[in-house]
């Protein structure tokens, strides 16, 4: 079996997948069973100097994902600190607190944390374009702390800029993503808001920003030399794959895990060892920022019609169905054929097959 350990500073991960700060780690006990799940370290649900006051209803599945209008810890600072991180340190994983959110909040909760936590993770959940709050945010934990401080962003920011400007302030490691928005849904049998928030308002979270999260990470990991964690609608071993290539260090999960529970965890870790295995790599290391390397300097112009692999073909009549250009038909035996001369090399049949039988060499 390959190498799927992460070594982060003094912090040892037997598996590069944990959960993200949210209510799947909302306590001790939601601690625990993130370990039985197979999670690799823990990530504790971000806490402020109050206990949050948080509307309801606060998730729901949507269309497009997972939609929540949750905030911090609806729990005091002081029950964590007496009751649930001694209990969570008991796991035997990493343990990684999750602080918010102003730079006077952080930095008057950071010491009183500090023995429990191996790292901490601040949740700035900042959304303007001047990157001063975030960067004394890190100072104001860096000033009282020893162990390593990693800064979690939104999406909605210019990456490059804030992922320099955190380096710089002395930030350990990168989070990304925080969940985007704001965002609504509508129930059309009462014609109201699904969240219970003020206007309805929500944060988008699960599949639907896997590729932006994606994108936010591969930009951060070109950007800086520190460790990059990267989270957002990760729900498989492949998309943690994916995550790595781009530069990613380990990878956090929570609507998943919420919509499935915790085995979630050990699932798509055990998926990357499948992938890992398949390919023949040894470690993860061989497969950390691959992508960044064969990323195109230019766009390509070039069309290049697909190659169908005729013995893995099913003759579903998915891409025949799906193709703009009528450029796909399926033969007398089945089998989906390309016209190259209708073609435009758009890959919209590549993605769509379900049984890896459309191809486009690149």
């Amino acid at each position: 079996m390959a190498d799927i350990s992460v070594n982060l500073y003094d912090m040892n991960f037997y598996n590069p997948v944990m959960p993200a700060a949210g209510p799947t780690v909302k306590d001790s006990e939601m601690a625990f069973a993130a370990r039985d799940g197979g999670a690799g370290a823990i990530v504790t649900k971000t806490i402020s100097t109050k206990a949050a006051q948080v509307p309801r209803p606060n998730m729901a599945e949507t269309k497009s994902g997972f939609m929540n209008s949750e905030l911090w810890s609806e729990m005091p600072p002081e029950q964590w600190i007496e009751e649930e991180y001694p209990q969570i340190v008991k796991t035997n994983l990493p343990v990684i607190i999750g602080l918010g959110y102003k730079k006077e909040e952080i930095k008057n909760l950071a010491k009183k944390v500090e023995k429990y936590a191996d790292a901490l993770e601040l949740s700035t959940h900042y959304l303007g374009n001047d990157p001063t709050p975030v960067i004394e945010s890190i100072k104001a934990a860096k000033s009282v702390v020893d162990i390593p401080v990693f800064v979690k962003l939104s999406p909605q920011i210019d990456i490059a800029t804030f992922a320099k400007a955190a380096e710089k302030a002395g930030a350990d490691g990168i989070v990304l993503i925080n969940s985007f928005g704001p965002t609504l849904d509508i129930d059309i049998n009462n014609a109201k808001p699904v969240m219970g928030s003020d206007n309805g308002f929500g944060w988008l979270s699960g599949e639907a920003i896997f590729p932006l999260a994606l994108r936010c990470v591969f930009q951060a990991a070109n950007s800086v030399n520190i460790p990059i964690l990267g989270v957002g609608g990760i729900t498989s071993g492949e998309d943690a794959v994916k995550m790595i290539m781009a530069g990613a260090e380990a990878v956090q999960v929570c609507t998943e895990a919420i919509i499935n529970g915790p085995d979630a965890y050990g699932r798509i870790s055990n998926e990357i060892n499948e992938f890992l295995d398949k390919n023949g790599y040894d470690s993860l290391s061989e497969i950390r920022g691959i992508a960044q390397k064969r990323a195109p300097d230019t766009a390509n112009y070039q069309t290049i019609p697909p190659i169908v692999t005729r013995e893995s073909c099913t003759g579903c009549n998915l891409c025949v169905k799906s193709c703009v250009y009528n450029a796909i038909e399926l033969d007398k035996e089945n089998i989906a054929v390309v016209n190259k001369e209708k073609c435009s090399g758009c890959g919209l049949c590549v993605t769509r097959c379900n049984f890896d039988a459309i191809h486009i060499k690149r």
